[in-house]
């Protein structure tokens, strides 16, 4: 697809990936909605490009449907819907309180489901439209740690696949964006070095995912990877599932420590 023109919707754009795209977007000629529960930062944003900004809470149904409503009164029918918005607190499986999962599940899940819901039947009408999900590599691969961010971005790859098979002879095409390590809020403070001893090489900048976004939609391209490394990880996984966990389990053990407690 040509981005030239389009009418596209970039959530969790006030910051990060979702910044580095919405100045991509409008590089290449497209109308960009920013969307973000931060009303300054897309405020900013959009005035930078010549798009338009949305406060949109996105754990909110009715918010993401008046959301939509606001931006094709504005600029007309969403032809690109790019979900990127998510959030990554929790912990492990006895120290993440219900509370938690159920915010990362509203957001990082259900945020998708609503704003699609939203889209489609519009684009089913017009026979074209562009979904695109950010599920992060944890959504493929799984990730130490944070156990409902892991299962709720492994949600959304089904989400994605299930669009994208579903859809595709009726003009929809789905791009799943799964990138390792990027520098934004989300990563927080970590030096380069320490998290390239998890994600297989240096962090990559938001502007870098950016042009790889805009490539695969050029190419309407399903998986979006953001490292050599991942296409290698995900053959070892399918390859052989008993051998990856096992290996997911010795770094697991390293990350604890010797004076590990039991709290996975």
């Amino acid at each position: 697809m040509k981005l030239e023109g389009k009418v596209a919707v970039i959530t969790g754009a006030a910051s990060g990936i979702g910044a580095a795209c919405a100045r991509a977007f409008s590089s290449v000629g497209a109308k960009v909605a920013v969307v973000d529960v931060d009303a300054k930062g897309s405020q900013v944003i959009a005035d930078s490009i010549g798009g338009i900004a949305v406060e949109c809470d996105l754990a909110d149904a009715a918010a993401i449907e008046a959301m939509v409503s606001e931006v094709e009164q504005r600029l007309g029918s969403v032809q690109v819907l790019f979900n990127n918005a998510g959030i990554g607190s929790g912990a492990g499986m006895l120290d993440s309180p219900l509370e938690e999962w159920q915010s990362q599940w509203d957001v990082n899940l259900m945020s998708h489901v609503h704003a699609v819901r939203a889209v489609l039947p519009g684009m089913l009408e017009r026979g074209e439209g562009y979904l695109l999900h950010t599920a992060s590599m944890a959504g493929i691969l799984s990730s130490h740690g944070n156990v409902p961010y892991a299962v709720s971005k492994h949600a959304v790859v089904g989400l994605a696949e299930w669009l994208a098979f579903t859809y595709a002879h009726h003009g929809i095409v789905v791009s799943l964006l799964s990138p390792l390590a990027v520098r934004t809020p989300m990563l927080g403070d970590a030096a380069d070095g320490e998290w390239a001893s998890q994600a297989g090489g240096p962090i990559k900048e938001p502007e870098e995912v950016a042009q790889q976004v805009l490539d695969a939609i050029s190419d309407e391209r399903f998986l979006i990877l953001t490292d050599p490394i991942a296409q290698t990880w995900m053959e070892r996984k399918t390859g052989d599932p008993d051998r990856w966990l096992h290996g997911m389990n010795r770094l697991q053990q390293r990350l604890e420590g010797p004076a590990s407690g039991d709290s996975v």
